[in-house]
C-alpha cells in the first residue's frame, strides 16, 4: 500500500481524492484511511457485494475523529436513556442516521449482524431513516456499536439536548419551517418573475430594447433561489439516483427543471428570447404545494394512528385504592396500575407489589419469563404471566414504540410485502423510463422539424405533464385513509396490507367464547357444596388475577367478596384453566380434566369452570352462553355472499346442538380444540387456497391469529394489546364485520380506481405535448394537480365508501 497525490475517486465513497490517494494491494484507490478500513472491514465479513449493488455507494469517512469522543455513552445514565429495552443483556434501541440514502445503505446497515457477533437483528427505516437495533450487551457495548456505524460512515445523530424532550417531533417541526420558508422564497420569486413577464404576456411592444434586456436579466436573478435552492431536493435526488446507475420518479422531474432553466438561460443571454422562466417558477412552485398537500395529508392520517388512541388498549388505574379503566392515552408518570396475567405493560415502569414474570418474547422472541423483584424496572412491552401486580409509571406512553412493536417481524407473516405497493414500485419505474424514451423522441424529431425553441418546449413538456407521483401517492393514501375510517369505527387494523387481505379473505374461522358470545351478558350459576365467603373471596382472588373472558365474568360477581388475599405461584394453562396458592391453599380453576373433576354433576350444554380447593373439587361455575346480538345476521350474509365459515373452539361439544340453529348447515365445527390444533386447522384451510380470517379473543387463539392470513383479536373493555393480531375489533362491533369486509373490497377498488385515472391522464396529457401543443407552464399547473386529484380521488372515495357501508348501516 502507497500514497501519492495524483487526483483520483475513492473505491468507496467516490469522492474526489483531494489531500492523498491510498492505494490497497489490489490497486483500488481511496480518499481516507476510514474508508480504506471499511473496505477491508466487508472484505473480511464477506460482505463485497455492497460494492455490487451501487458503484462508490460509500459516505466519506473524514473527519470521524469525533468516535474517540464517546466517552459519554458508557455513562449509565445516559445509556439507559438512548436504550429503548433490556433485560440485563439484550437491548434494543433505534438511532436516526441522516447518511441513509440509497438501497446499498439499507443493504450494508442490515448486515450488522455478520459483522459482529453481538448484534443480533439490524432493521433500516427508510423513509425515516432509522435503524432499530437488537443486540447482547455483554458481547457490544453501546459505545463499540455507535462505534462501528460510525466507521461503515453512517454517523448517529444523537443530541444530548433532545434525551429529554420528544426528538422526533423537534425535528419534524424544524423540517417544516425549513419547507415554508422554501415555499415562502419559491413563491416570491415565482410572483416577481410573472410580474416582469407581463408585457410578453400581453403582447406590449416596448421600443426600448434595455427594458427588456433587463426584465431578462432581472428574471434570471430571480429564478436562481428556484433553481438552487427551491428544486434542490428534485436535483438531489435525481443525481444520487444516476451517481448509482437508477432512475426514480424525480428524474423526469429534475430533466426537466434543467430543460427550462438551460435553455432560458442561453435565451436571455444570448439575447435570443425571454425564455420560460415563468414556467420553471409555476412547476416548483406548484410541485412544493403539491409536497405540502401531501405531508399535510399525510400527517392526517398519522395523526389519527400515532396519537388519538390507535390501539384500543385500556389499563386499570389505582387511585386512592379504587381501580378505574383509563385509555392509554390518558396514562401519567407516576400513575399506579394493576396489570393482570396476560396484559401487556404500557410504558416502562417499577415494580410496586406481586410476582412477576416477565415475558418479553413480544420485544426479543424470547419467551422464557424473566422474574423481578419489587423496585426492579420493567419495560414496555413485557407481558406479565404470573397473576396481578402493582406498577409505578416512570416514563411517558411511546405510542411510536408499540406501534413499532405490532409491525414486529416477529408477528408478521413471510412475504407480506404489500402487493399493491410492490406494483406501484414496479410501474413507478418503468413508466419513468418509458417516459424519458417518449420525451427524447419528441425532442429529436421537432428539433427535426421545427428547430429547438419547440423541440425543448415538446421535451419538457413531456417530462413534466407525465409525472408517476400520482402512481405512488395512490395506494398509501387511498389505504391509509381506510385504516382511519375503520379505526373510527372500532376495527384497528396494523397496516395497508391487512386492509387489501380483507379484502381477498373467503374463509372466517370464528372462537366461540368472548368471540360469538358475549362474556359481559353471560348468566352465571354455582353448582355444588354452598360456599363460604372466604371460598367466594378465595375465587375472587384467583380469577381476578386472569382477562380469560370466562375468568372475568366470574370475577365481576364474585367482587364484593373482595377481602385483598395473597395469590402466589399463579399459572394459566392455555385452554385448560388457571391455578395459584390462595391464602397459603392450594386451588384450580377450569376444565374437569384440569382439576380432576371428571363425573362430578350431570352433564351440562353450558360453558363450565370447576372449582378444585386443596385437592378437593367442590363444585362448578356454569355460564349461560349469551349469543351477541347480531351474530346471526351477520353469519347469514357472509354465507348469502359465498364466505366459507368455521367455528373452532376450546370447550367441550355440548353447545354443538345450540350453535348449529344459528350456523349455516352443514358448518364444520370443532371443539375441544387446544391452541395447537387451531394453528393445525387454519394451516389446513390455507393448504387448499383459501385466504383465511381468524377472529378471536387474542389471548388463547393468538398462535391461530398469527397463522391466519388476517387474524382479528376482540377486545372488550379490559382491552388486550397483541402483537400476534393483524387488527384490534371492539367487541360491540363483531356483527359489523361483514361491513368492514365490504368496506376492504371498496377500499381496494378505488386504489385501482385512481391507478386508472393516473394513466387517463397520463395518455391524455402526452398525446398533447408530443404534438407540442403543451406549453411547459400548462404542463406545470397540470402536474402536481394530477397528483393532488388521485389524492383526493382515493381519501373521497374511501371516505364515501366508508360512509356507506360502516355509518349508514351501523343500526342493521
Amino acid at each position: 500500500m502507497h500514497s501519492n497525490n495524483h487526483k483520483e475517486t475513492c473505491y468507496h465513497c467516490g469522492e474526489d481524492c483531494v489531500d492523498e490517494i491510498i492505494t490497497n494491494d489490489e490497486g483500488k484507490k481511496f480518499c481516507c484511511n476510514g474508508c480504506h478500513m471499511v473496505y477491508d472491514l466487508l472484505q473480511e465479513n464477506n460482505l463485497s457485494d455492497y460494492y455490487r449493488l451501487n458503484n462508490q455507494p460509500g459516505v466519506q469517512q473524514k473527519g470521524r475523529s469525533q468516535k474517540e469522543k464517546l466517552a459519554y455513552l458508557d455513562d449509565d445514565v445516559i445509556r439507559s436513556k438512548l436504550i429503548d429495552f433490556t433485560d440485563g443483556n439484550i437491548a434494543k434501541l433505534s438511532f436516526y442516521l441522516p447518511q441513509i440514502h440509497c438501497s446499498s445503505c439499507i443493504w450494508l446497515l442490515e448486515k450488522l449482524p455478520e459483522l459482529h457477533g453481538g448484534v443480533l437483528e439490524s432493521k433500516v427505516n427508510f423513509l425515516k431513516r432509522e435503524i432499530y437495533i437488537t443486540f447482547e450487551e455483554d458481547k457490544i457495548t453501546l459505545r463499540s456499536l455507535v462505534e462501528m456505524l460510525i466507521n461503515l460512515g453512517y454517523e448517529p445523530l444523537i443530541n444530548l439536548d433532545d434525551l429529554e424532550k420528544n426528538k422526533k417531533e423537534k425535528q419534524r417541526r424544524s423540517q417544516e419551517k425549513s419547507f415554508y420558508i422554501k415555499l415562502g422564497v419559491v413563491g416570491f420569486c415565482f410572483g416577481n418573475i410573472m410580474m416582469l413577464s407581463f408585457p410578453e404576456y400581453l403582447g406590449i411592444t416596448v421600443e426600448d430594447k434595455d427594458f427588456i434586456d433587463l426584465f431578462g436579466y432581472l428574471n434570471l436573478i430571480l429564478s436562481l433561489p428556484v433553481f438552487f435552492y427551491g428544486a434542490k431536493d428534485y436535483l438531489t435526488s435525481a443525481w444520487q439516483a444516476i451517481k448509482h446507475k437508477g432512475v426514480n420518479i424525480d428524474v423526469p422531474i429534475s430533466l426537466g427543471i434543467f430543460a427550462l432553466f438551460l435553455r432560458s438561460a442561453f435565451e436571455i443571454l444570448m439575447e435570443t428570447g425571454a425564455g420560460y422562466l415563468d414556467s420553471l417558477g409555476a412547476l416548483i412552485f406548484l410541485l412544493l404545494i403539491g409536497k405540502w398537500f401531501q405531508q399535510k395529508t399525510f400527517d392526517n392520517i398519522s395523526f389519527e394512528r400515532d396519537y388519538k388512541s390507535y390501539f384500543p388498549i385500556a389499563v386499570t388505574r389505582i387511585v386512592k385504592g379504587e381501580k378505574e379503566n383509563i385509555p392509554l392515552s390518558k396514562l401519567e408518570i407516576n400513575d399506579t396500575l394493576e396489570i393482570r396475567n396476560g396484559e401487556l405493560i404500557p410504558a416502562d415502569a417499577i415494580l410496586k407489589r406481586g410476582d412477576a414474570q416477565i415475558d418479553y418474547s413480544f420485544v426479543t422472541g424470547e419467551s422464557k419469563p424473566v422474574g423481578k423483584k419489587s423496585g426492579d424496572l420493567l419495560y414496555a412491552g413485557g407481558k406479565q404471566t404470573a397473576g396481578v401486580i402493582q406498577v409505578e409509571v416512570t416514563k411517558e406512553v411511546s405510542q411510536s414504540y408499540l406501534t413499532r412493536l405490532w409491525n414486529e417481524q416477529t408477528f408478521t407473516e413471510e412475504n407480506t410485502a404489500d402487493f399493491l405497493q410492490s406494483k406501484t414500485n414496479v410501474i413507478s419505474k418503468w413508466f419513468t423510463l418509458v417516459i424519458l424514451l417518449v420525451a427524447s423522441i419528441a425532442g429529436v424529431y421537432w428539433w427535426n422539424v421545427d428547430g429547438p425553441t419547440h423541440a425543448v418546449n415538446t421535451f419538457t413538456a413531456v417530462l413534466i405533464i407525465a409525472c408517476p407521483c400520482a402512481l405512488a401517492l395512490n395506494a398509501p393514501f387511498a389505504l391509509g385513509n381506510a385504516m382511519r375510517i375503520m379505526a373510527r369505527f372500532g376495527l384497528y387494523v396494523r397496516d395497508v396490507r391487512a386492509v387489501e387481505k380483507m379484502a381477498s379473505v373467503n374463509h372466517l374461522v370464528f372462537d366461540k367464547t368472548g368471540t360469538i358470545t358475549s362474556a359481559k351478558e353471560q348468566g352465571i350459576n354455582f353448582e355444588g357444596d354452598v360456599l363460604s365467603d372466604h371460598q367466594k373471596a378465595m375465587v375472587y382472588a384467583l380469577t381476578s388475577q386472569s382477562t380469560h373472558p370466562v375468568s372475568s365474568r366470574i370475577a365481576d360477581v364474585m367482587k364484593s367478596f373482595d377481602q385483598k388475599l395473597s395469590v402466589t405461584d399463579f399459572k394459566e394453562v392455555e385452554g385448560n384453566g388457571i391455578e395459584g396458592i390462595v391464602d397459603g391453599v392450594p386451588m384450580k380453576m377450569g376444565k374437569a380434566a384440569f382439576v380432576s373433576a371428571e363425573g362430578f354433576g350431570k352433564k351440562t350444554f353450558q360453558t363450565v369452570s370447576y372449582v378444585q380447593i386443596n385437592d378437593e373439587v367442590i363444585g362448578r361455575f356454569t355460564l349461560a352462553q349469551s349469543l351477541r346480538k347480531g351474530i346471526d345476521k351477520l353469519l347469514h350474509y357472509l354465507v348469502t355472499k359465498g364466505y366459507g365459515i368455521s367455528l373452532l373452539s376450546g370447550d367441550n361439544s355440548s353447545e354443538r346442538e345450540r350453535l348449529q340453529k344459528i350456523f349455516p348447515e352443514n358448518t364444520e365445527m370443532k371443539f375441544d380444540q387446544s391452541p395447537k390444533d387451531k394453528m393445525d386447522d387454519i394451516q389446513s384451510h390455507q393448504s387448499n387456497k383459501k385466504t383465511v380470517l381468524m377472529i378471536g379473543d387474542g389471548l388463547n387463539d393468538a398462535g391461530a391469529l398469527k397463522q391466519s392470513d388476517v387474524g382479528i383479536a376482540v377486545a372488550e373493555d379490559a382491552h388486550q394489546f397483541s402483537p400476534a393480531c393483524d387488527g384490534i375489533l371492539a367487541a360491540n362491533r363483531v356483527k359489523d364485520l361483514n361491513k368492514y369486509l365490504r368496506f376492504s373490497k371498496a377500499a381496494v377498488r378505488m386504489v385501482y380506481v385512481g391507478f386508472v385515472i393516473s394513466f387517463f391522464y397520463n395518455i391524455i396529457g402526452l398525446s398533447f405535448a408530443v404534438q407540442g401543443n403543451l406549453s411547459p407552464l400548462i404542463a406545470a399547473i397540470l402536474m402536481p394537480l394530477s397528483s393532488i386529484s388521485v389524492v383526493l380521488v382515493g381519501m373521497m372515495g374511501t371516505t364515501w365508501a366508508g360512509r356507506k357501508f360502516v355509518i349508514n348501516n351501523s343500526n342493521n
